[in-house]
């Protein structure tokens, strides 16, 4: 993927793919055309992608802007695609294609947005490039969660607020909506795990269970429906709980298309991009920025842990320079210290566990990313590489 470098394009071109390989630019006429009259009418404002990103997403939160929104949705194009890239390169067993994972990224673009905070991150790029992979590997286990459910077992399993939020995105009328939620309370109040598999696997209820649950609903209605409505049946009953856990389904991992396909042919003209080496002087500056952005971030995280690393006792310095800077085992270091075997494993096992806490709460603060299991993941790994190169600096 060749980067763009003009704002007009970073702000109004989208990417097409062949397969899982990509393929060009698209743009849109409409997007290039505003951000067009923007610069030329404002020669004064500085001609920065990260100024016009958090200036859209500015509109955007204020003013609902749809126009603002693609444009944030054209810009994060490039994080969006490597994302997918580095998905599709850890689950290489999965079902899904690159593409599959880019338009996920993709439909993510409201998450992406809300979640965004100007005051812990002033660069909306380098938040968006940690957090679409890590919404990435949350959705994807939803995904999981939701294909190894039973029907029952996931509605067993999901919130009032989750089924709810299903039921109003699927479409359904509040009087509707209050039928199965109804039906699904009565069904989660009766139907109680005892299965040996566990929720994940539990069966469709007995036909005694089915009587009581639909009893139960009849009895309850006259109390929580706030509309007059008949008795129900058996078969409306497990109709209603049948559609609702395809809805919750449907909600925890939805079908996504290509943000491209809102783009109308008349809109769109294939644009491929120059040689990078022929793009004017500003184009360039603005290529530097972007770098020394990148490098301010990287500074900031490595100052942070160096200073975690300096508040440690001198006995686990030492430990940590032994273990990762000589490449000593831990019985080598036990005998080069003299201390017994359990204090040396729990000052490294320790060491690394606060440095991993701290610099996950520095990224929650700082970066304004939420912090999942899968992104504390990441995180370890990055920071056993990251203490073998600095310490391996000092050989």
């Amino acid at each position: 993927m060749r980067p763009r470098q003009k704002i007009t394009l970073m702000f109004s071109t989208f990417v097409d793919l062949e397969g899982d390989r990509f393929s060009k630019w698209l743009i849109d006429i409409k997007l290039h055309r505003n951000i067009q009259n923007c610069l030329e009418s404002s020669p004064l404002v500085p001609n920065s992608e990260n100024f016009w990103a958090l200036h859209w997403h500015k509109c955007w939160r204020e003013e609902s802007n749809s126009l603002a929104r693609m444009h944030l949705s054209a810009y994060l194009q490039e994080p969006n695609y490597w994302a997918a890239k580095k998905t599709i390169a850890k689950f290489t067993n999965s079902q899904h294609s690159l593409a599959d994972y880019f338009q996920i990224a993709n439909a993510e673009i409201e998450t992406i947005l809300k979640n965004f905070n100007l005051e812990k991150c002033s660069s909306f790029k380098a938040y968006a490039t940690m957090a679409v992979p890590s919404r990435l590997k949350d959705i994807l286990r939803q995904r999981k969660e939701a294909d190894i459910c039973t029907n029952w077992g996931l509605l067993r399993k999901v919130s009032k607020k989750q089924l709810l939020e299903a039921l109003a995105q699927a479409g359904l009328s509040p009087i509707l909506i209050a039928q199965y939620r109804l039906a699904w309370t009565c069904f989660k109040e009766l139907y109680v795990q005892n299965q040996p598999g566990g929720t994940k696997s539990l069966p469709e209820p007995e036909p005694q269970l089915w009587g009581a649950i639909v009893n139960l609903y009849n009895r309850e209605r006259q109390n929580h429906l706030t509309q007059p409505s008949p008795q129900c049946t058996r078969e409306k009953i497990e109709q209603w709980l049948t559609q609702a856990a395809m809805y919750v389904r449907g909600y925890l991992y939805p079908p996504v298309s290509s943000l491209n396909l809102a783009i109308s042919e008349d809109d769109t003209t294939t644009f491929d991009l120059p040689d990078p080496f022929s793009d004017s002087l500003i184009a360039q500056m603005i290529a530097q920025e972007d770098a020394q952005n990148q490098q301010n971030q990287q500074s900031q995280i490595e100052g942070f842990l160096l200073k975690t690393l300096q508040g440690f006792e001198a006995k686990t310095q030492e430990i940590l320079k032994l273990y990762y800077q000589q490449g000593l085992t831990q019985p080598q270091i036990v005998e080069r210290l003299q201390m017994s075997q359990p204090t040396v494993s729990r000052r490294l096992f320790k060491a690394r566990e606060l440095m991993l806490a701290a610099l996950s709460q520095w990224s929650q603060d700082t970066l304004n990313i939420s912090v999942t299991s899968n992104l504390v993941n990441d995180m370890s790994s990055a920071l056993e590489e990251w203490l073998k190169v600095k310490y391996g600096e000092s050989r």
